[in-house]
């Protein structure tokens, strides 16, 4: 069997806390030691999904793109959808999803300064739902609760 990454972060985050922490002199040590296992346990649960939150995130930004650029009367912004909502991943590596999901982010950001400005209701609605939804994959469990 080969670990994967989220298997030897959790792993060494549990040795980091029940072996080496207690060992450490002092409450500024142990304080830090156990902040860094923490993380290391909170980027071990986001390993086996960044990937897929990212394009989900991605594909629902783009199919909110497309279903609202034909009610915009601003041309630029109109265009920008369009383009944006016909757009697709070209790696799965995160970085390059994330590249991608800051774009799609700041086009989602004119759109709700647009539609906030027109007093559009549904079409706010509609970008608070999808936050919501991007907030809810993102969610991380702390762990032990």
């Amino acid at each position: 069997m080969k670990p994967e990454a989220d298997q030897i972060l959790g792993l060494s985050a549990f040795q980091l806390l029940g072996t080496l922490t207690p060992l450490l002199p002092d409450s500024y040590a142990q304080g830090t030691a156990s902040l860094i296992a923490f993380m290391m346990m909170l980027s071990a649960q986001e390993y086996g999904r960044a990937a897929d939150i990212r394009a989900k995130e991605n594909a629902d930004m783009r199919a909110l793109f497309a279903s609202a650029a034909p009610k915009l009367r601003d041309a630029e912004l109109q265009k920008q959808l369009k383009d944006a909502a016909q757009g697709e991943e070209t790696s799965l590596e995160i970085s390059a999803l994330n590249a991608e999901n800051y774009k799609l982010r700041r086009l989602l950001i004119a759109l709700h300064e647009y539609v906030d400005a027109a007093n559009d209701h549904a079409a706010s609605r509609e970008i608070w739902a999808l936050l919501k939804r991007m907030a809810d994959r993102r969610y991380l469990k702390v762990p032990g609760q």
